[in-house]
């Protein structure tokens, strides 16, 4: 059974949910005045929340795939990144550059997740 989660203004539904894995669509920073560093740091905490809610966390997040305007700026992502998992728990991930996010939007990301005790 499909389960569609927080539906956003007639265009999506933040989550889906199938088989007890939860597929995360795009996560875009709140606060667009931050370097990379702060906007990767916004992202991934709404992204531990929003699991927190569902019934999961950052160490069942099972693959991530990150837009960026800048892949210059890489490094102060991936030191967001991890501060945000632990290296035993790290997902499959992708970081591909893009033109345009919005304005002074440097980011924004995906993910699939397994919910905790899912069979």
């Amino acid at each position: 059974m499909v389960k569609r989660i927080l539906p956003y203004e007639g265009l999506l539904h933040e989550v889906v949910e199938h088989a007890g894995v939860l597929y995360i669509g795009g996560i875009v920073p709140e606060d667009t005045s931050q370097d990379m560093s702060g906007q990767a740091n916004d992202v991934l905490g709404q992204l531990s929340r929003l699991l927190d809610t569902l019934g999961s966390d950052m160490a069942n997040v099972l693959q991530v795939t990150i837009f960026m305007t800048d892949l210059s700026e890489k490094a102060a992502f991936n030191a967001a990144w991890k501060a945000h998992f632990a290296g035993a728990h790290l997902p499959a991930r992708a970081a591909v550059g893009v033109a345009d996010l919005g304005p002074d939007v440097k980011l924004e990301m995906t993910a699939i997740a397994a919910r905790v005790g899912a069979a």
